[in-house]
């Protein structure tokens, strides 16, 4: 669907191309929460809808971060249902439509990034090579998506503390097969007002859609083309301390102009804040979602357990109406789980880590920032209900394997995945046991029967 059309109809944006809290804030958000029950491409089609389903959702609760408990892991790996599946009961006409989803957490890029990725002959970036076996499995799913925590505000090109990067990270993601990239970080105002713009202005000029920014006549969230449904999108950051009551992020003001182009959330007026999220998520499903996607950039950084604080969050936007959550900005690995309303489930991936970045064990003194994981959720959808009759969340834990080669640094994301070790990179490196390793902490975290494996005709393409 164009932008044109979109816009016509009422859209904000529809495509069809493929830390911490103090004392009394917890105080506060304990008094406001609401109890959680633990626990390629076809782009482009056109879909008849033909009838209405009855359809019963059964579910099993969960535990802790597993999705799963042992019976029902067995059942993930022989292809029987999970628990988040709902299976349908009774004679249908309209049959579900299927679609497939990919998030991937933080692409950083720091100083020693930009020193790898300049091509002294050409005097160009170029990103490709860290994304390269990535490709089979954002190409292999509808719609594909990632947090950008950089800006593209221009030369010169910087890392921490205040990130810019050329727009070629941008072509190299778009050239692995994602679609939408979230802004809404801490580091979305590293260049001030301009670099926000030119972030949004250069992604879009890639054929990739953002959410979490946008241009002031904007509405605060997308609707995109996933498959054979729409998607909509919500995307939002925390905000750091204000500053004589005005709003900052990493302690940059937030100027009146820009508050309608940033969506965010402060810790000084959390409910406020969230009703504007949850009149988003209702927005999005009038104007024609399917289905409602939120991210959330919270958390602590390095915490390798989420607080009841992102739990507070998560459950208003489920409540809300999102159907999934997708989050990261602890730069580390954080479980999962299921937060259930009656026979609705809204998986929640509370930090999908670094996807890439300089973050590792050399330079943190911690493995677990060089360890990240790609959430993959499945689901069927009636149309003309827009009910998911049937639903699955898993993950690809991944690894960042950053090695000297041709006399220059090398940084290339493993997929943790089949017979992973066998991966170029990894066996020119060396580091099969470093990545042995942080597939076996993933497995602790998220449960066996919680790993995605790639079908291996995917995996041939």
């Amino acid at each position: 669907m164009s932008r044109l059309f979109s816009k016509a109809m009422g859209f904000s944006d529809t495509k069809n191309s493929k830390g911490g809290v103090d004392a009394s804030v917890q105080r506060f958000i304990r008094a406001f929460s609401v109890s959680i029950l633990d626990g390629t491409k076809l782009k482009r089609r056109a879909v008849g809808i033909v009838g209405l389903i009855i359809a019963i959702s059964l579910f099993s609760a969960c535990d802790g971060n597993q999705i799963l408990s042992d019976e029902d892991e067995i059942g993930a790996e022989t292809g029987t249902a999970s628990a988040l599946t709902r299976p349908s009961v009774g004679a249908s006409q309209e049959e579900p439509v299927s679609v497939s989803l990919l998030c991937a957490g933080d692409v950083m890029v720091h100083e020693p990034q930009l020193v790898a990725q300049f091509d002294n002959i050409t005097k160009e970036y170029d990103f490709k090579n860290n994304f390269q076996y990535i490709k089979a499995y954002a190409s292999s799913v509808d719609l594909a998506l990632c947090n950008l925590e950089t800006t593209l505000g221009g030369s010169p090109y910087t890392g921490y503390p205040r990130f810019s990067s050329p727009g070629s990270l941008i072509d190299a993601l778009a050239d692995a097969g994602f679609d939408v990239l979230f802004t809404s970080n801490n580091h979305m105002l590293d260049r001030g007002a301009d670099g926000l713009l030119r972030t949004i202005e250069g992604i879009r000029a890639s054929g990739l859609e953002n959410a979490g920014s946008q241009y002031e006549n904007e509405k605060n969230y997308i609707i995109v083309s996933a498959g054979a449904i729409n998607a909509g999108i919500v995307s939002y950051t925390y905000e750091s301390p204000r500053i004589d009551n005005t709003r900052t992020l990493n302690g940059l003001r937030i100027t009146d102009e820009l508050l309608p182009m940033i969506n965010s959330f402060g810790y000084e007026d959390i409910d406020g804040d969230l009703e504007e999220m949850e009149a988003a998520v209702a927005s999005a499903r009038r104007d024609g979602a399917d289905i409602v996607i939120c991210y959330f950039h919270w958390g602590n950084e390095y915490q390798r357990s989420y607080d009841e604080t992102q739990r507070f969050i998560a459950n208003r936007a489920a409540i809300a109406g999102a159907d999934v959550i997708f989050a990261s900005h602890p730069h580390v690995l954080q479980g999962m789980e299921i937060i259930e309303q009656g026979s609705k489930r809204t998986p929640v991936f509370y930090s999908m880590g670094n996807f890439i970045s300089n973050q590792r064990t050399e330079t943190t003194g911690s493995m677990y920032t060089e360890q990240g994981a790609m959430a993959v959720v499945e689901m069927k959808v009636l149309l003309s209900s827009k009910k998911i009759t049937s639903m699955s969340a898993k993950v690809i834990p991944t690894w960042l394997d950053k090695y000297y080669s041709d006399g220059k640094q090398t940084y290339v994301i493993v997929p943790l995945d089949g017979d992973f070790l066998s991966n170029p990179s990894l066996q020119e490196s060396g580091h099969t046991e470093r990545a042995a390793e942080a597939l076996e902490y993933s497995r602790g975290l998220f449960g066996l029967g919680n790993i995605y494996r790639l079908p291996a005709a995917a995996a041939a393409e």
